[in-house]
């Protein structure tokens, strides 16, 4: 037995719009997410591994709209590849995979990219969830950004103050 939802809208006086979804995904009440695969590099110490995690618990903190998991190229758990495939289990309807690092070098333009079945060169892609094509875009790193170096300036404030 299918199931049906039934949404009806009244425009006025004897007009109605009435709109019939058949499945789940495509009904109003079915509020996807975007998907945030925050990827680290990984280290045998586990600050790395710290650092990409409560970056990843500060996102899904602070915007709700998202589901947030974090993903390493070597030496943590989960891999990316994990990663991708528990975001398969979720609702969202686009996949960002943003990586945790400073600059573009062969991690950024070549590595992930292949993990993450992407060609080299592009940031745009699908990611193929229970049957259906999704968006899977490829977020630039860091780089240069003011916020960035704000940081910075807070960082040697800190040290200064241990003169």
């Amino acid at each position: 037995m299918k199931k049906f939802t039934i949404f009806i809208l009244t425009c006025g006086p004897g007009i109605h719009l009435v709109r019939i979804f058949n499945s789940p995904r495509n009904t109003l009440y079915s509020m996807s997410k975007k998907g945030i695969l925050l990827v680290g590099h990984g280290s045998k110490l586990p600050h790395n591994k710290e650092l990409v995690e409560s970056t990843g618990h500060l996102i899904a903190a602070k915007y709700p709209d998202f589901i947030v998991k974090c993903g390493f190229m070597n030496m943590n758990t989960p891999t990316i590849e994990e990663c991708m495939e528990e975001f398969r289990k979720e609702d969202i309807d686009t996949l960002v995979v943003v990586p945790l690092f400073l600059a573009k070098g062969v991690h950024i333009l070549k590595d992930i990219p292949a993990i993450i079945g992407l060609p080299e060169g592009t940031t745009k892609g699908t990611f193929l969830m229970n049957g259906v094509s999704i968006p899977l875009l490829y977020a630039d790193p860091i780089g240069s950004d003011p916020l960035l170096a704000e940081l910075m300036v807070k960082n040697a404030q800190v040290a200064l103050t241990r003169l």
